[in-house]
């Protein structure tokens, strides 16, 4: 393992995806969500196809041995994008990194349910601990739990941003029973395909002809989710996704930075609570995972037949 070029790696990515994010917002004025998917997708396939080409695995890493699973993931995988997309227009860039940390909390929820996988009570507390920093983060957008009134567009973001992170733990749940068989450039390829061709259906629904410097930020987006991708996948090469996965919430750093200096986006208390809660209870999953993980192993070398 080399965990000092795995996190070099993960913050690489952390931090292309943020500034990724922080131009959709700067164009979502002027465009509308789909079509910023759209630029966001097609754009990340050049990129990918360079990435194997230096490899030399430009054939073995966009083979396909599950068509509907990369289907299923694209689908949920494009809902998610657009989504979080759209909440970015509505609401502060914070907020909405924040409330994306709640796909980590539904992935236990999904496992368990579709997966079959044995949830404890460890996890399942840990669940509810981040469903409480959601509601903390919610609250004073709604009137029901006493806060101020709020407009109605930052209601209808958090709600959107929510059914976001829902979709991308759907995307995430199908990738795990991908992994057994497909090349994780392929995943990442043929969402990028999925995408590209969903979104290009909203086209007769209000696209814009960008020019000049808003055609550059989308097509800049494109290129550096492509490459957060990449370094994304290069991290879970040289370090346990244990040592790696904690570090997605360092994204939180970045967008309160890029909020405030470029967005003039000053944090709330309650979101700064909430998604240091949020925080807390993913890390925690992905630790107690981890220790799971090690425990199976050594109950299957004890297993194996010594010869």
């Amino acid at each position: 393992m080399q965990p000092v070029k795995a996190i070099t790696l993960k913050l690489c990515a952390v931090v292309l995806f943020i500034i990724m994010s922080s131009l959709i917002k700067a164009a979502s004025d002027a465009v509308p969500p789909g079509q910023a998917v759209f630029f966001r997708s097609f754009f990340a396939m050049p990129v990918t196809v360079v990435w194997l080409i230096m490899l030399g695995q430009l054939t073995t890493g966009l083979r396909v041995k599950s068509i509907w699973g990369h289907v299923r993931r694209g689908v949920a995988g494009t809902m998610a994008m657009a989504m979080m997309f759209a909440g970015l227009a509505l609401l502060p860039l914070p907020e909405v990194t924040a409330l994306s940390y709640t796909s980590s909390l539904l992935i236990v929820i999904f496992a368990a349910l579709f997966l079959g996988e044995r949830v404890g009570v460890f996890r399942i507390g840990a669940v509810c601990i981040g469903l409480v920093g959601v509601l903390i983060i919610l609250a004073p957008k709604l009137t029901v739990f006493g806060g101020a009134p709020v407009a109605a567009s930052e209601a209808l973001g958090a709600a959107v941003v929510l059914v976001g992170a829902t979709c991308a733990a759907i995307a995430q749940i199908t990738i795990r029973s991908m992994v057994q068989t497909e090349h994780p450039a392929a995943i990442a390829f043929y969402f990028s395909v999925t995408a590209t061709a969903l979104s290009a259906l909203t086209m007769p629904f209000g696209w814009v002809i960008p020019s000049g410097w808003l055609l550059g930020q989308l097509v800049l987006a494109g290129i550096l989710g492509g490459a957060a991708q990449i370094f994304l996948t290069l991290s879970y090469r040289y370090a346990d996704a244990s040592i790696v996965a904690p570090f997605d919430y360092a994204s939180m750093i970045f967008a309160l930075l890029i909020g405030y200096f470029i967005f003039d986006e000053v944090p709330t208390v309650p979101m700064l609570i909430g998604a240091a809660l949020i925080a807390a209870a993913g890390i925690a999953i992905i630790l107690r995972e981890h220790h799971l993980g090690l425990k199976r192993g050594r109950a299957r070398a004890l297993r194996t037949p010594q010869g």
